[in-house]
């Protein structure tokens, strides 16, 4: 694919390396990224279901151009700032995947002034009503879906409840613009190996399928039947009366998707390039520039059965060295150590050599940093520097 052309900061020649960069920051593997998009839209093809890609753990358009299926769209957002900046861009097919609240329903009405079909999400009457309201004084009709709770990790309508879905489903078709129904298998996180995470995926596709039924046998429409997690979007055997799915941290993978077995972690294709800025001998540490402010604080791998600290350590080519973890963190300052009970040797690095750090949680990782150094395989040569944003 065609990468953007990099633009250098201040003071840096035109070619840049991964040497030439400031440090601790964040660098994306282009190669394993397409590897990783393409595996799950073949299969995905091959259930027959279209791709709504979750844009929340990229937050950059230029990741999101090469996983949606065209530049409009379609898309999953998780925040509205998410969604004003990609419909900026020109997406123009949007769901926003957190329950709406009715102070944000202005902003919604803003953007579908402006011709970006964005559909907000809700498990409640107070909400529909909200929303009911909103779409009369606007003179538009908000389109919105009903969240399902397909395992009772979150949040959602019970697929049981005729009533309570009857009654917002109505409340929505008499004044708003009812689309469908939606869910997120929350417990696929747990893991449990290939047999337990196909479960997941069936009690995922069976709520939603149950619930738009008995929207449907209740006079009411359901175009959209939805599902969404990474770890059941790889595991799903079965599709049938799911017509899209919702994922998100596939395109980048992180080392908690591969703790439950989703990806492997040559898979992962974000890194946080750190630079050793000394040693505790004595202790078997090495210290970095890469803290918490750049990995997060995410320890998301502390209950799985490898827990990998605060990251992975690999060589500044991208090789993993065995049983080489950050250990701790402070705020600035990254320590590297062997992980306990191996015998592994530390890396031989002086002062001012760079490690890239596999994170446990893309989307936490990632959030600390405002751009992308897109390389590719082995190589230190940074092809593009693509912008990313945050907020709310």
């Amino acid at each position: 694919m065609d990468l953007a052309t990099f633009a250098p900061s201040p003071g840096l020649a035109a070619t840049t390396t991964l040497e030439m960069l400031e440090t601790p920051c964040l660098v994306l593997d282009a190669d394993r990224m397409d590897r990783n998009i393409k595996r799950l839209r073949t299969r995905l093809d091959d259930l027959g279901v279209s791709l709504r890609p979750h844009l929340k753990t990229a937050k950059s358009i230029d990741v999101a151009r090469r996983f949606m299926g065209a530049p409009e769209g379609p898309a999953t957002v998780s925040t509205l700032k998410e969604a004003e900046q990609f419909a900026a861009a020109g997406v123009r097919d949007m769901i926003y995947a957190v329950g709406i609240s009715p102070a944000k329903l202005a902003r919604v009405v803003d953007l579908l002034a402006k011709g970006v079909d964005l559909v907000v999400i809700l498990d409640t009457v107070e909400q529909a009503q909200a929303v009911a309201e909103a779409s009369r004084n606007a003179g538009m009709p908000i389109p919105a879906m009903i969240e399902i709770d397909c395992d009772g990790h979150r949040s959602g309508v019970r697929p049981t409840d005729r009533a309570q879905l009857l009654e917002i489903g109505q409340v929505l078709a008499a004044g708003a613009d009812l689309r469908g129904v939606l869910t997120h298998a929350g417990d696929s996180y747990k893991g449990g190996g290939v047999k337990a995470q196909q479960l997941y995926a069936e009690a995922e596709r069976l709520a939603v399928v149950e619930a738009a039924q008995l929207l449907r046998s209740g006079g009411l429409p359901c175009p959209v039947v939805s599902v969404g997690s990474t770890p059941t979007a790889h595991h799903a055997k079965d599709l049938a009366g799911v017509t899209e799915v919702r994922a998100g941290v596939f395109v980048f993978f992180d080392l908690v998707m591969a703790g439950i077995g989703i990806c492997q972690v040559d898979d992962i294709a974000l890194s946080v390039l750190a630079t050793v800025i000394g040693h505790q001998r004595e202790k078997g540490w090495i210290i970095t520039d890469g803290g918490w402010m750049s990995l997060s604080r995410d320890r998301g791998t502390s209950k799985q059965a490898v827990d990998h600290g605060y990251g992975l350590v690999c060589d500044i080519d991208g090789n993993v060295y065995g049983d080489i973890i950050v250990a701790d963190a402070n705020q600035e300052h990254g320590i590297i150590a062997v992980r306990p009970g191996s015998d592994a040797p530390l890396p031989e690095l002086a002062v001012g050599d760079r490690v890239r750090i596999l994170p446990n949680h893309a989307c936490a990782t990632a959030a600390q940093h405002a751009a992308y150094h897109v390389v590719r395989g082995g190589s230190h040569a940074v092809e593009a520097c693509w912008p990313r944003f945050g907020g709310w």
